[in-house]
């Protein structure tokens, strides 16, 4: 394993004080987290972007997230071919194990896996066309929603198909037998967000209205 290189001192000096002061002032609370287990009430899934805090966002604490972070949030559809699926484990691992009550889709302003599907929508990305991309496969699933908003006026599109990510990744969490059990029994509730990573708005997605909406 020559390759393996010590971690960078910034990250050393972070842990350090974190060891020293919020570990210090919560060590009973850590403590007891990791005797008793984790029974966090929600699953998260968002982007892997590093503007996007879920945990800040939501005021959470230690052991109140199941958190589950990928290109974009997207959830695939219920494939159970024997092959490798970290979001599809993630979930079943929430719902049959965990059973969390609420799984929240958040979708994010900016986004550069959404920009990408865009790109590659228009032509403009012949790297991400390569069967050999890793993302630019996983935003294959977001094509039939570029289709949906493609029309709009050319600086809605963007905005627009973040919101479409979130609603194809809520429309595949259903394909999945355990999650539409628990739906379908109320033992789970799921939700789509968005967030505006520069102004921080959130919006919820209303399925009465067919929309996003302030919070």
């Amino acid at each position: 394993m020559q390759h393996i290189r010590p971690l960078p001192a910034y990250l050393v000096q972070r842990f350090h004080g974190w060891r020293a002061t919020t570990y210090q002032n919560n060590r009973a609370w850590y403590r007891r987290l990791a005797e008793s287990g984790q029974h966090p009430r929600a699953m998260v899934i968002s982007c892997c972007d590093s503007r996007v805090h879920v945990t800040s966002i939501f005021g959470a604490d230690e052991g109140e997230f199941f958190i589950h972070r990928n290109i974009a949030s997207l959830v695939p559809p219920h494939n159970p071919d024997g092959e490798y699926h970290g979001t599809s484990a993630t979930i079943e691992f929430a719902v049959t194990s965990l059973g969390v009550a609420h799984i929240v889709v958040l979708g994010h302003s900016n986004c550069g896996g959404v920009k990408g599907c865009h790109d590659m929508c228009r032509g403009h990305a012949p790297a991400l066309e390569e069967k050999t991309s890793f993302v630019g496969r996983w935003m294959d699933m977001l094509r039939p929603g570029f289709d949906k908003v493609a029309s709009l006026p050319e600086g809605e599109i963007l905005p627009a198909l973040e919101k479409q990510a979130v609603l194809i990744s809520l429309e595949n969490l259903m394909t999945f037998p355990f999650v539409k059990e628990a739906v379908e029994d109320d033992r789970l509730t799921l939700h789509g967000l968005w967030t505006d990573t520069g102004e921080g708005g959130l919006e919820a997605y209303d399925p009465a209205r067919d929309g996003f909406f302030p919070v």
